[in-house]
Formats: C-alpha cells, sequence, structure tokens
C-alpha cells in the first residue's frame, strides 16, 4: 500500500501503528519523526508569517475571497500512485480543504484510471484522536499495531490523570491559540486542561445529551467546542492562574516574541498568572493544536505544569517558563 498525508497529525499517526514505510508523501508540515523529511512535499501556504496580528488579517481575507490557503501539486500526486490519501476536515484554516482535495483526486482518476481512497481525519474530543489511530490502522491493514498504539496512549492519559486531585476546583487556566486577536482553546484541549485539574471559563465542556453530569470516568462525555476569540477584557475578567500560550502554527521562537509584545500590556501584566510567574511558553507548531498521539505529551506536560509535578512533563518537551520583568 502507498499512503500520501497531507496533515502532520495523519503522518504521526499513521508512523504510530507502525505504518510509516507506507508513507510515500506528505504535507510540508508533516515533520515529525525527523524520518519522513526525506519524502516528496506536495503541499504549500499561500500566506507568509510577520505577526499574529498580521497574519490573521491575511487569513480572513483570503477566506473571504474564496482563495485558498493551501497550494496542492496535483502532478506530483498522481506520479506517487496512492492507494490511501490521508486528509481533515476539521479547520479550513490548518490544511487544505477536504473538497479540494476530493475534486484533485478525483481528476487523476479519470486521467489515470485509479482513485485512491480518500480518508479525513476530523476528531473533536482526545477519545476521537484514539479513534483515529483505529481508522488508520484498518486502512493500511494494521489493525493490531494500531489496538497496542492506542491502549499504550490511553494507559498514559490515565497514568498522568492520576496526580490530579479530583475532590478541589481547579484553578482558572488561560489557553492562548492565537495572541492578536486572542483566540482561546477549544475541542481537546478544554477537555485535557479540566483533566489536569484545571476550569478553561471562556469556552468550558459541557455534557453531551443523556450523559447526566457526565464526571469522574465519564468525562470522555464532557465536550467542548470549537476554538474562539475573546477581547482582553474578557479574557481578564477571568482572572486566570495559569497562562499556557501555544498559538497554532508557530514555533517556540515565534510564540516568545508574540508573548513579548502581550507583554507591553498592562491588561496582559496585571493577569495573576503573570503576576505569580505561572505562564508557559509552548512549541504550537508541535503540540495541542496537531490531533496526534503527541497530544498525551501535551497532557502530561498540563498535569505536570499545574499541579507542581515536573517529574510528569516528559523529557525533552518543546516549552519554557516566561516571566515578564
Amino acid at each position: 500500500m502507498r499512503v500520501v498525508s497531507l496533515l502532520p497529525s495523519a503522518s504521526e499517526i499513521l508512523c504510530a501503528v507502525g505504518g510509516e514505510h507506507l508513507l510515500v508523501g506528505r504535507s510540508h508540515e508533516c515533520d515529525h519523526p525527523e524520518s519522513i523529511g526525506h519524502l516528496p512535499v506536495l503541499t504549500g501556504q499561500t500566506t507568509t508569517y510577520e505577526s499574529p496580528a498580521q497574519i490573521d488579517r491575511e487569513v480572513r481575507s483570503q477566506l473571504q475571497t474564496g482563495k485558498s490557503l493551501y497550494t496542492l501539486d496535483a502532478d506530483l500526486l498522481a506520479s506517487l500512485k496512492p492507494d490511501l490519501v490521508l486528509t481533515q476536515d476539521l479547520c479550513e484554516v490548518c490544511s487544505i480543504d477536504l473538497n479540494e482535495v476530493r475534486g484533485i483526486v478525483c481528476d487523476i482518476a479519470k486521467k489515470t484510471g485509479h482513485e485512491p481512497e480518500v480518508l479525513s481525519l476530523d476528531p473533536h474530543t482526545i477519545e476521537a484522536v484514539f479513534d483515529d489511530l483505529l481508522s488508520v490502522g484498518e486502512a493500511v491493514g494494521l489493525e493490531a499495531e494500531a489496538m497496542r498504539a492506542s491502549v499504550e496512549l490511553r494507559g498514559r492519559l490515565h497514568s498522568a490523570q492520576d496526580y490530579v486531585n479530583p475532590y478541589t476546583e481547579g484553578p482558572a487556566v488561560g489557553f492562548m491559540e492565537w495572541t492578536d486577536p486572542i483566540f482561546v482553546a477549544g475541542h481537546w484541549t478544554v477537555q485535557m486542561i479540566e483533566r489536569a485539574g484545571g476550569a478553561h471559563p471562556w469556552n468550558p465542556t459541557s455534557a453531551v445529551p443523556d450523559a447526566g453530569a457526565a464526571a469522574g470516568p465519564q468525562m470522555a462525555y464532557r465536550q467542548a467546542g470549537k476554538s474562539i476569540t475573546v477581547t482582553p477584557e474578557a479574557f481578564a475578567a477571568e482572572e486566570p492562574e495559569f497562562l499556557v500560550i501555544a498559538p497554532c502554527g508557530l514555533t517556540l521562537d515565534q510564540t516568545r516574541e508574540a508573548a513579548n509584545q502581550l507583554a507591553a500590556q498592562d491588561w496582559f501584566r496585571d493577569l495573576p498568572a503573570v503576576q505569580k510567574g505561572n505562564v508557559a511558553l509552548v512549541d504550537g507548531n508541535q503540540m495541542f493544536n496537531r490531533p496526534g498521539p503527541r497530544l498525551v505529551d501535551a497532557f502530561e506536560f498540563l498535569v505536570g505544569f499545574l499541579n507542581d509535578r515536573p517529574e510528569v512533563i516528559p523529557v525533552g518537551f518543546p516549552w519554557q517558563s516566561h516571566r515578564v520583568l
């Protein structure tokens, strides 16, 4: 089987279930594990990052005009003759549009008589991410390997959660997925914050229908909506005691620059988290924003950060403490 991945998290999932040897092409953002770096790149982006505010304006403008944020090399895709194309339809900003992928695949089928299967991974919860391992494993004939990988990740998640006191009301944890404008966490990240012992009052989870309170072992039945924008005033009003800044798609160096821009503003400097030195910068390009196996690393980080258990944080996790002088 020959597989092309147009999604970083899908590449990580495929490798986690033992299918790295099947991968013949990747997106420009697929950079983990490093061993796939030699593979042909099929996609590119039409925007150029200069600052959080600038890229937000550029993205909004292109979406309003219907211009794609990404390019896909249809000729290269055809030449690779994939049997399976992995993509997504969860976020129009994060990756190439699903309908565009399907259209190109259909055109290839008309020209060559060979039509790859398109598998779209669109998880909204961390449990759905684990299920995606099973879906990819089934699609590539590695069901047993996928089951083992899923069980191992679930075990690590539950082991980390043992460090959390379930009987206390957790502190407000601000989580910025973008800094200008402020986008606060959504989907699986809110689940992870709450299970790590924190609260996310800007965009909390709620119980799915017929789930009751969905407390304790039933926390999988609590879900949050997508990331939303809030004003600085609304963000500050909740008085977060901890703050994680992990802008989607930015490196740790770029995140530091964005945090320094925030630090020049009085409302930010007055946040309890900033005053107490409880601010963490995380490589958002690698962690939290990719719905793949490393979400468990991100959860272990959250548990360690929020509960003062540094031994739980994975070695080499891409983060640094940020203090405003």
